[in-house]
């Protein structure tokens, strides 16, 4: 099922491009890699497994890019990190769907900075979160739409999705935002 995640990218790499040339069209520019509001989400779901993968700035979760050296700092990160682990609730994932966590996967490098990231701390850098989540759904035909109203609460900072999704419908990409928060399948 990774490797389905993996080829998301390149199977609706068409519509990313319309998508690019339509956010072109309305902001003078397409949007930058690393946007601060925005989350880009990929869902797959084939058969009973149900994929998860979450890319979003540190911004948009804890407030901050830099690594946590207050302790104030340090509760934000472990507040996210936390919240990132409980993805059933996080994502509102229907209980009908019967669906399980079987791997979870949470990187950031402030989670864990590495020795050299700890000695430039003045240095400046875009620092994103990313999170990767495998489930079993015993019932995956409950499994209609995904409400991410729970995750925009969460983390107020985060306004957009922008998600790839495979499904029993085919592939689409759209964009969720608070106001608009479910996905469909």
């Amino acid at each position: 099922m990774r490797r389905l995640l993996l080829a998301l990218p390149f199977a609706l790499l068409p519509l990313a491009v319309a998508h690019a040339a339509e956010d072109h069209d309305h902001e003078h520019g397409s949007l930058a890699p690393h946007e601060h509001g925005v989350a880009s989400l990929n869902v797959a779901l084939d058969g009973q497994t149900l994929e998860l993968d979450l890319d979003g700035p540190a911004m948009n979760l804890v407030g901050f890019e830099h690594l946590a050296s207050t302790d104030a700092d340090k509760a934000k990160v472990a507040a996210a990190r936390t919240q990132l682990a409980n993805p059933l609730v996080l994502f509102s994932v229907p209980k009908a769907a019967g669906c399980t966590v079987d791997e979870q996967e949470l990187n950031s490098p402030l989670f864990d900075p590495a020795p050299e990231e700890r000695v430039s701390k003045t240095e400046h850098h875009h620092s994103d979160i990313e999170a990767h989540y495998a489930f079993t759904c015993s019932h995956p035909e409950a499994l209609k739409t995904l409400d991410l109203a729970q995750f925009f609460k969460t983390f107020p900072a985060t306004h957009t999705f922008k998600v790839q999704l495979i499904g029993p419908s085919g592939q689409q990409a759209v964009q969720v935002t608070a106001k608009a928060a479910t996905l469909t399948f």
